[in-house]
Order: structure tokens, then sequence, then C-alpha cells
């Protein structure tokens, strides 16, 4: 399982673990728990650019649809081809094989917004 002290989350749910000029884009344990049965990913082609906002992916669940949004600029180099095959894969590993993207970003600050877990934790009660 991935060290979720080391992760840094968005007010949109999602997750963001950075390694030299990649970040590693997946939603949260909350966020998989809210969706209910994640049964369907849409998510960017590689080589696409994204914006820090846009709307990057879907993510529908047996209650609803939600969107994946971009927490920063860059260019797409990886999907999760695993979880679009297997979406459950969002809710038994939101953290681990239920990554959804890799971004290499355009810059090495970290965008503003950013929460720490604790700071995750108090906007969602306590849940991760």
């Amino acid at each position: 399982m991935t060290d979720l002290n080391a992760l840094h989350y968005t007010p949109e749910h999602e997750w963001i673990s950075i390694e030299g000029d990649v970040a590693t884009i997946g939603i949260t344990d909350y966020a998989a728990e809210q969706l209910g049965d994640v049964v369907f990913l849409e998510l960017p082609e590689i080589d696409s650019a994204v914006t820090a906002g846009q709307v990057v992916g879907e993510i529908e669940s047996t209650k609803s649809v939600g969107e994946l949004f971009a927490p920063m600029d860059g260019d797409i180099v990886g999907v999760n081809e695993a979880a679009v095959d297997d979406p459950s894969l969002v809710n038994s590993e939101p953290f681990a094989g239920g990554w959804l993207i890799k971004v290499r970003v355009a810059t090495s600050e970290l965008p503003a917004g950013l929460l720490d877990r604790a700071g995750y934790a108090a906007l969602t009660g306590g849940s991760l």
C-alpha cells in the first residue's frame, strides 16, 4: 500500500503521488466509497496535454457518474489499462492498483490548494 502521508490530496477527492517530474493520480478511498461500485472508466489518451482544473476523464459507478479532474498542467504519460479493464480496482485498491493516470508535470511547483493527509481527513470528516 502507498504511504498515505506522502500523498497530496485535492478537494475533488483525488490523490497525487509525485516522483521526479511524473505525478500519479487516482481517487481516494473516500471518493470510491461515495461512488459505490465503479463499473466504467473513461481516461485520456497518452500524449494528450492536460490543464489543471480540466475534466480529463469519467468514472461511472452503480450510483452515479463522476468526473476526473487534472490537478496540474502536463502531458499524459500513463493510463492504468488494468483499471480500465477491471474498474473494480478503483474500489478495492484506490491507493495502489486502482491509480488512474500519470502526468509529466510542466513545473515542479505544486498547485495551490492541495491538502496533506490531515487536511484531507478534516475535509471528509476523518475518512480518506
